[in-house]
């Protein structure tokens, strides 16, 4: 099963086959990030824990067997975790970095796992960049293009700088509330190329500042 890819499709095909869908989001993501740095003041990478909601939450545990009813090790769900996190390349993790305003890469994905508490299904994995990065300034937006997805920072501790140099200032800027006028848009006007890109206006931005 192909955690997100699945359901993606399995939406696409919902809304083609109702004359008055519209286009807002299937799945909802709560998020909280950390920025790490290694000793010499340089950024090292990302890491995610991304909590599904609840409906995602048991769509996506469909099938997997867990020896304690309504509880899953990291064993169990190691298998989904793999699944999910090959799943996300596609989508380049919905994370977008610039150091100084070139656009920085990521590797694939290391230390994910997938944890399961108060019937919700969380992702953990970490990000580390290609190349670490010791900028002025560091701008992390994390977001859908397409929208299918919201992402929420967490209310408490949404973004934490582990490692920071001292001095080093963060601000997080979260998107303002526009299902409404996204909801006003059919799918295939999201399709056709000329709002590809719409889940801009909804991305969460981390600007990182250091002296």
């Amino acid at each position: 099963m192909r955690l997100l890819s699945g359901f993606l499709l399995l939406v696409a095909t919902l809304l083609f086959g109702t004359a008055a869908a519209q286009a807002h989001p299937h799945v909802w993501i709560t998020a909280s990030s950390e920025l790490l740095y290694a000793p010499d003041g340089s950024i090292t990478g990302v890491r995610h824990a991304w909590a599904f909601d609840d409906m995602f939450s048991v769509y996506a545990l469909q099938g997997v067997e867990g020896e304690t009813k309504g509880s899953y090790t990291h064993e169990e769900l190691k298998d989904l975790a793999q699944t999910n996190i090959e799943s996300l390349k596609e989508f380049a993790y919905f994370t977008f970095a610039r150091a100084d305003g070139k656009k920085e890469k990521f590797l694939e994905p290391i230390d994910y796992f997938l944890d399961y508490k108060d019937e919700v299904l969380t992702l953990h994995f970490t990000l580390p960049l290609k190349i670490p990065v010791k900028p002025r300034q560091l701008v992390l937006e994390v977001f859908d293009r397409s929208f299918f997805i919201d992402f929420q920072m967490a209310d408490k501790d949404p973004i934490k700088l582990v490692g920071a140099p001292s001095g080093c200032q963060m601000k997080l800027e979260r998107p303002n509330d526009g299902t409404a006028s996204a909801q006003k848009l059919n799918e295939q006007t999201f399709l056709n190329g000329d709002n590809s890109n719409y889940g801009l206006m909804f991305a969460n931005k981390i600007t990182v500042d250091c002296p």
